[in-house]
């Protein structure tokens, strides 16, 4: 077996030196099942009984010899494999949230299939070893299975030890750290003002260098952007760059901006970090190389204090003590012809920042349908779907599917919802208040909006 850790210094040293030569209150599957909405049972059946209650001593042990030691030693052996087998004869499935941690890591064939062959018996369900992380995770997401005991510290033990550069990342707050895995990158920790610094990363860009509308002979009129104005001052950030970056510290119209670009959730959001309460820093945004549900970990880079990137609310750190809320700019998805038309005075990236590529994820790698978990969806739109959406002044989220509010604006129709108000811009749609202002809005896929606002409103209802 090999566990292969996908960093460069981590690579080569565990490829070379692997090689595989309770007491507890069960609730009632019935139970269990209930708490659920009838599409999860549909699709994923009902889950196994859950325990309450601690580990066992020896369950403990179990756990940090197989997947905590494993990690640290860069090795599988035969304490593993027998703390493995107490694993998966502990009849407890709240541990298969820690076996989808390693498995994440885990390249070698042998050991994925013990892996996956002890999360089936724990699921009481044959995982399929094809997609099996993916397939697991899933499930334990579907049917909200509780983390275990200590959970935090065994999944720091794993992540941590492969990545150092997640030691402050990994820490208490208000995240929920079942649904955070691994994207595949590695963390952007370069300091403000480093864009042009190379990293083995997702390398956001830091005061990026604009031309004028007339200069951007590369984009083609068809070309997707993300048009933001502030004070009256226009940007369009190109898709191209922004699939390449997925992270912009900005500013424009007298106003710092962060600007997170989600590939895999089709969500492109403008965060003013600026006018914060009194002694907050600027928050410089970046990548963290984790997930949580297909959407993109944000992070400060000065305070590490990481951030909902879909809801802007920092969730640890210092600026999670301080209670920092993110303000949002409405981001209008558009074309790059009808942008600069509506607003001939903007400004845009300019195209050294794609760094040579032209990556269209939406129509690629992402056609099929999330490529990470996300667990159960919403049904009442396609997973892909593009929405609108906003939280009303009530604190009530809202979607507008986009495709029907773009037909019904273009036929003059009004779509108001509380006290928004749909209106086209520039061939895309941003929300406004009641007197015309700016209420933040931005377009998303469905799946990442409704796991992000359970309960949202869906327009037309």
């Amino acid at each position: 077996m090999a566990l292969a850790i996908a960093t460069q210094s981590r690579i080569a040293f565990v490829a070379s030196i692997m090689a595989l030569c309770v007491s507890w209150t069960g609730v009632s599957q019935a139970e269990q099942a209930s708490a659920l909405p009838g599409y999860v049972i549909e699709q994923y059946g009902a889950p196994p009984e859950i325990p309450d209650g601690p580990l066992s001593d020896s369950l403990k042990a179990a756990v940090d010899a197989a997947f905590v030691d494993s990690i640290k030693q860069s090795a599988w052996g035969r304490d593993q494999t027998l703390a493995l087998t107490e694993v998966a004869d502990s009849k407890d499935p709240r541990l298969v949230w820690i076996i989808s941690d390693l498995m994440r890591f885990t390249a070698g064939s042998q050991l994925s299939t013990a892996l996956t062959d002890a999360a089936s018996k724990l699921l009481q369900k044959q995982i399929p070893v094809d997609n099996n992380w993916g397939v697991i995770t899933d499930h334990l997401i579907a049917w909200d299975i509780p983390a275990p005991p200590d959970y935090l510290a065994v999944k720091r033990g794993i992540f941590t030890t492969i990545v150092p550069g997640w030691d402050r990342i990994f820490v208490e707050g208000d995240i929920d750290w079942r649904h955070v895995s691994w994207g595949g990158v590695l963390i952007d920790n370069r300091a403000y003002d480093t864009t042009d610094e190379i990293c083995n990363c997702i390398p956001a860009a830091d005061n990026p260098e604009v031309s004028s509308a007339e200069e951007a002979t590369w984009l083609k009129d068809d070309d997707i952007v993300f048009g933001v104005g502030v004070n009256g001052e226009y940007r369009a950030y190109p898709r191209r760059i922004m699939e390449v970056r997925e992270m912009v510290n900005d500013t424009l119209g007298g106003r710092d901006l962060g600007i997170p670009y989600c590939t895999l959730c089709g969500a492109a959001q403008a965060y003013f970090t600026d006018q914060l309460p009194g002694g907050v820093e600027r928050p410089i945004l970046r990548t963290s190389g984790l997930l949580i549900r297909s959407n993109k970990v944000m992070y400060d880079v000065n305070t590490y204090s990481v951030f909902d990137t879909f809801l802007g609310k920092a969730v640890t750190g210092p600026l999670r003590d301080k209670g920092v809320q993110l303000e949002q700019a409405s981001v209008v998805t558009t074309d790059w012809g009808t942008w600069k038309k509506a607003h001939p005075e903007t400004t845009v990236l300019v195209e050294r920042l794609a760094l040579g590529r032209d990556f269209d994820f939406r129509n690629g790698r992402d056609a099929n349908g999330p490529i990470f978990p996300v667990g159960d969806v919403d049904p009442r739109l396609p997973v892909h779907e593009d929405i609108i959406g906003i939280v009303t002044a009530s604190g009530k989220p809202v979607a507008f599917q986009r495709s029907k509010a773009m037909a019904a604006l273009q036929k003059g129709d009004e779509i108001t919802f509380e006290n928004v108000r749909l209106e086209l811009d520039a061939g895309g749609i941003r929300a406004v208040d009641a007197d015309g202002s700016d209420l933040g809005s931005h377009q998303a896929f469905w799946f990442a909006w409704s796991q992000f606002h359970p309960g949202t409103e869906l327009w037309p209802g």
